[in-house]
């Protein structure tokens, strides 16, 4: 079932410029992964060695985040839309 995802201005140049795509997927795992099969380098650039989402990478659903629900378990439905959001720090 397809869900929208947003991607950030920095990963933008894997998907040709596009700040939303269309990708199959009823978790956020199954969806990034699909990111990842239909726009090659998304993988290394949201997931370590372990296979977990990076520490600065933050993947919101329905304006949730995942780590606060069930991570890359965390159901998507049809029609929602999984947000990558790049960690910002300053001082």
């Amino acid at each position: 079932m397809p869900v929208k995802v947003r991607i950030p201005t920095q990963l933008r140049t894997l998907t040709g410029g596009a700040g939303e795509v269309s990708v199959d997927g009823s978790t956020v795992g199954e969806v990034l992964k699909g990111l990842d099969a239909a726009h090659p380098g998304f993988g290394r650039r949201l997931f370590d060695d372990a296979g977990q989402l990076r520490r600065f990478v933050n993947v919101f659903v329905a304006e949730e985040d995942v780590r606060f629900l069930q991570g890359l378990e965390t159901p998507v439905a049809e029609g929602q839309t999984v947000s990558i959001v790049p960690a910002v720090a300053g001082g």
